[in-house]
């Protein structure tokens, strides 16, 4: 990936991308500041650059979606889903993201904004949102569940926990022609048990915070940070496509 170096109108560009790829990659990984990117690293002005520009063309989207279909039919599976699971997660805000991104939750959690994800069966990510903590669960899911039917209309049913219960499940029926699944704890059982379905998404989340950049919200604005989440799923896919074991 040498990059535009020798295209023609305007400038060439100084760096390769394949560089510039791998230097986001770095940071993702690490979970590093801008500033503290090594020596021998483009400047991270320039790297910074190249995210913010692919975050407004929608490239780490793109490049997502592409390397999931890829993994689901190396998996032996139609590259577009019929069914999904829901769920949120709180994130806690560093300094750098705004005060008034930071709400807080109604169960007093962390000031912070909240991660919604779809998952496939595979635990692929077809959706995320992020919005601020103070939003509840099923409002931010009817955006996200039309936002993910648009992208791909075989989706017919969807699994979610009991905090999706209420208007979402009749909206989703009548609107999208959605079956939403609620899927409660079993109380009767004793000592843990993990529920059905639901712990595809609890792994996706665990696959996106073994990334550092994710761990926290370091980033100002929420397209921003959902582009780290695609980021973390593109390293996360490409592994999956290759074999490759993580070190």
């Amino acid at each position: 990936m040498p990059g535009n170096t020798f295209g023609k109108g305007g400038c060439p560009e100084e760096h390769p991308r394949r560089v510039l790829l791998d230097d986001v990659f770095y940071l993702v990984r690490g979970g590093v500041a801008w500033a503290q990117l090594p020596r021998g690293f483009p400047p991270y002005q320039a790297v910074y650059g190249v995210v913010r520009r692919w975050v407004r063309a929608g490239a780490w989207r793109g490049t997502h979606d592409a390397l999931r279909d890829r993994t689901r039919v190396a998996a032996g599976r139609d590259p577009t889903s019929t069914a999904a699971g829901i769920d949120s997660q709180t994130v806690r805000g560093a300094d750098t993201v705004p005060r008034a991104a930071r709400a807080m939750t109604r169960a007093r959690r962390p000031r912070g904004r909240e991660r919604h994800i779809a998952v496939d069966i595979l635990g692929l990510l077809p959706g995320a949102e992020v919005t601020g903590a103070g939003i509840q669960d099923r409002d931010r899911a009817h955006r996200l569940l039309a936002a993910w039917q648009a992208c791909s209309s075989t989706i017919s049913l969807v699994w979610a926990d009991s905090g999706y219960t209420g208007r979402l499940v009749t909206w989703a029926h009548k609107v999208l022609s959605l079956t939403v699944e609620i899927v409660k704890r079993t109380d009767t059982t004793a000592g843990f048990r993990v529920p059905p379905r639901r712990w595809v998404v609890e792994r996706t989340f665990g696959r996106i915070v073994k990334h550092r950049r994710c761990v926290r919200d370091y980033e100002t604005l929420p397209d921003h940070h959902e582009a780290m989440i695609h980021i973390a799923m593109i390293m996360t896919t490409s592994r999956q496509l290759t074999h490759t074991p993580t070190r």
